[in-house]
Formats: structure tokens, C-alpha cells, sequence
């Protein structure tokens, strides 16, 4: 078996647990290769106690790999998604922060859940995935183009509000007045979304959202549209230009550009040991927010 390994070092004590997943992988003679940015702040922090022959860097994925493990929390898996793109590999989210959607294996976990990992004894969850293209054409998002979460129009460097003329299936919905808008996946309905007043969307619901940030509208609601749904938006406001973000990822777009948004061509499989996983960790979350309130 071949796996790779991407990670971040955000949380403390996180070197403990990337030394566990590479013991139990040594335990069952599996070939690893850690991205090399990753095995560089391994080797700064120590993590790794011997060496290990196996171990090398990868500069691009292919189909070879049974297994991608993410070792960080959601954020982590985000970035993971920029390697494996569409090439159909599982992403082992290990979680060594807070609570998360995506990263649903917790750090305690670890040398109890692998075996049963590298067993195959686990479920697929497939996410969707949008897809963006703008004319004219911007070179900064023709490698990597889709996003696992959203994809979010917004103001930049304006107080201003910024007019988001919208599309759906060449059909005119609206002018959103607004600091922004939001499209997402079921995915990201957890995320930014969310925090503006959007809905949650449980994964396997063939939905999208559009949730407008900070709108003046009065009317201006969240919508959710079947993910067939093709979206086009053209935007214009004070400052001439204005920011879309993949994820994480911003680029910056003049406001004679259009932008078309769809469901991407293929979907992302993260493992779950339990199917019932985004449940748990919404009832978690909510259980959480009930303690902090009390």
C-alpha cells in the first residue's frame, strides 16, 4: 500500500501524534510519502525519531496512492484538496485541534483507528466540488479552479459595498447589494456560510447555497438552488476591482469580468469510520454552544 501525508503544525503537541501515524504505518510496512514543505518541519521539529527509507517527498499526486492523510484539522483539508484533485484518493482527516467537519478522526484516536483504516474497514464520504471560470479568463485560477467549501465574491479595499448582479441558469435572479456573496457547497454550509445566516446543508443533499454577506437588501435571504444550477455573476462598486476566493485561496478580478460558477466534473472522498459522523459532530457543535452559553 502507498500513501501520502500533508500536514500543519497549528496546534500544540501535534508532533506526538504525527509520530504515531508514522509508527503505526511502519507496523504495517506501508510506503509513505510526506509533502515536502510537511517533512521539512518534521525534520525541524524532530518529529521523527530514526530514519526511515521510505519516506520522500511528493511533488505531484498521481493514482498510484491508495490514501491521503491530512493531519491538521479542516483548514488542513482544504489544502489537501489542491493535491488530490481529481485523481480519486481517499483524504484520512486526523484532527489535532478543535472540533471539525471534515477531520473527523480525532488525535486520540490514532493507533486504534489506522489498523482499521489500512483494513479498508471505513465508509466514503463524496463531497462535491465547484467549479469556477471568468471571461476574460484569469490566469491565477486556471490550474486550480474548483473549491471543496465555497466560493465567495467580496469588496476589496473599500468601505463600500459592492453590487453582485446574478445569474441562475441564464435566468436574472437579483442585484445583491452587499459586502459580498457567497455560493457553497453542502460542505462549506458549516463554514463561512454559516456565519452569515446561511442554512446547513447536510453532504449528501444535491443542493447549493447562496448566501449574500452583510447585504442591504431588506429581501436579500440566503437561496438554495439544485447544484445542476449554473451560475453567472458579474459585479461592479467604487474601488474598480474586487476579491474571489476558492477556499482559501484569493485572486483579484476587475469588475468587467463575468464569472461562471457549476459543480465540478468530479468529487472528493473523505473516510469515515462512522457514517454517521456529520450528525455527531453537528450535535457536538450544538452541545458546544449550549456549554459556552451556560
Amino acid at each position: 500500500m502507498k500513501v501520502a501525508i500533508y500536514g500543519q503544525f497549528y496546534h500544540q503537541n501535534s508532533e506526538k501524534y504525527v509520530q504515531q501515524l508514522l509508527d503505526a504505518l511502519e507496523k504495517k510496512n506501508i510506503e509513505v510519502f510526506i509533502e515536502e514543505n510537511f517533512l521539512e518541519i518534521i525534520r525541524e521539529n524532530e518529529v521523527i525519531k530514526k530514519e526511515y527509507n521510505q519516506f520522500e517527498v511528493f511533488k505531484q499526486l498521481d493514482n498510484s496512492y491508495d490514501l491521503f492523510f491530512s493531519i491538521g484539522g479542516d483548514g488542513t483539508i482544504l489544502k489537501s484538496v489542491n493535491y488530490v484533485k481529481d485523481l480519486d484518493i481517499p483524504i484520512v482527516g486526523i484532527n489535532t485541534g478543535r472540533l471539525g467537519f471534515l477531520a473527523t478522526i480525532q488525535k486520540e484516536e490514532i493507533s486504534e483507528t489506522i489498523s482499521s483504516i489500512l483494513q479498508k474497514n471505513y465508509t466514503i464520504s463524496e463531497r462535491e466540488l465547484l467549479t469556477i471560470a471568468t471571461t476574460p479568463k484569469n490566469d491565477s485560477l486556471s490550474d486550480v479552479n474548483f473549491a471543496l467549501n465555497e466560493i465567495t465574491v467580496s469588496r476589496k479595499n473599500t468601505t463600500s459595498m459592492i453590487t453582485i448582479n446574478t445569474w441562475l441558469d441564464d435566468k436574472y435572479l437579483t442585484a445583491y447589494w452587499a459586502d459580498g456573496l457567497i455560493i457553497t457547497t453542502p460542505t462549506g454550509s458549516t463554514g463561512y456560510s454559516l456565519s452569515c445566516g446561511g442554512p446547513v446543508i447536510t453532504p449528501e443533499t444535491n443542493a447549493l447555497a447562496l448566501t449574500p454577506i452583510a447585504p442591504h437588501n431588506l429581501n436579500a435571504r440566503p437561496l438554495v438552488i439544485p447544484n445542476k444550477t449554473k451560475i453567472k455573476l458579474e459585479v461592479s462598486g467604487r474601488a474598480g476591482e474586487y476579491l474571489v476566493s476558492l477556499d482559501s485561496r484569493l485572486t483579484t478580478l476587475e469588475e468587467n469580468s463575468t464569472i461562471y460558477i457549476e459543480k465540478a466534473p468530479f468529487t472528493i472522498g473523505l473516510v469515515s469510520l462512522n457514517e454517521d459522523s456529520f450528525i455527531q459532530t453537528l450535535r457536538q457543535k450544538l452541545l458546544w454552544g449550549e456549554d459556552k452559553r451556560n
